[in-house]
């Protein structure tokens, strides 16, 4: 049974595994998670989990998703997520108020990572899209890091009075949901609920993450999963 965890970035540390090798891991705090909501075809039209996390108080909350909550015998939950699921059985697994925690990962060696980038505000396309800028030599305009002409690109077609669409332009950067596939699970601290991840995650440090069991594995990897 697959299920999606939510939960927080720590930060970023070393982890020496058994060999001596010092593997530069990122540490999530996931869980303890309550259903808060099961959907099936009949009521909902799809078959998915709705998941809470990060208790709050009532006042930071609002009547509504109080009793929301309070259907599944839970606190005012600060996130809410679902996960779709294969079929109306498999939601019918779960039970309302049911606690998901890191346990349930067990046995997963691969995991996607959802998180929301660091926002950094208006952007030129030096820094935005890693633009070389133009050159500095004598007689250019003191512009160096203009993004240059914009009228050659024209429509779709290649003429026309606007820009092409998705031409790459100074703007807003960051601030977007980012996804990071198939990264290992090093360790897990069950007591803790955290989870030791290789590499870095999206977000800035005691950002919210949504953990879940691998989409796609490459073969290497699918037979490392495979073989438990």
């Amino acid at each position: 049974m697959a299920v999606e965890l939510l939960g927080r970035k720590i930060g970023m540390t070393r982890y020496f595994l058994e060999d001596g090798c010092n593997v530069p891991v990122t540490v999530l705090e996931v869980g303890p998670c309550y259903v808060t909501q099961i959907k099936t075809t009949e009521t909902d039209k799809y078959a998915a989990v709705q998941i809470g996390y990060d208790e709050i108080k009532p006042r930071r909350s609002t009547m509504q998703m109080i009793g929301h909550d309070a259907k599944a015998g839970a606190a005012p939950q600060r996130f809410h997520r679902e996960f779709h699921v294969g079929s109306d059985e498999e939601a019918k697994a779960f039970t309302l108020g049911q606690v998901l925690t890191v346990k349930d990962l067990e046995g997963v060696k691969f995991v996607d990572v959802v998180g929301r980038s660091k926002g950094k505000g208006f952007a030129g396309v030096v820094k935005r899209y890693h633009f070389a800028g133009q050159e500095a030599s004598h007689g250019v305009e003191r512009k160096h890091r203009s993004g240059g002409s914009i009228g050659g690109g024209g429509t779709n077609r290649g003429t026309g009075p606007k820009p092409k669409k998705g031409k790459r332009m100074a703007g807003h950067m960051g601030d977007e949901r980012v996804t990071v596939r198939s990264i290992d699970v090093v360790g897990v601290d069950e007591e803790r609920n955290l989870i030791f991840v290789k590499g870095p995650v999206p977000g800035p440090n005691r950002g919210f993450v949504t953990v879940r069991p691998a989409i796609r594995l490459y073969r290497r990897k699918a037979k490392l999963q495979a073989a438990g």
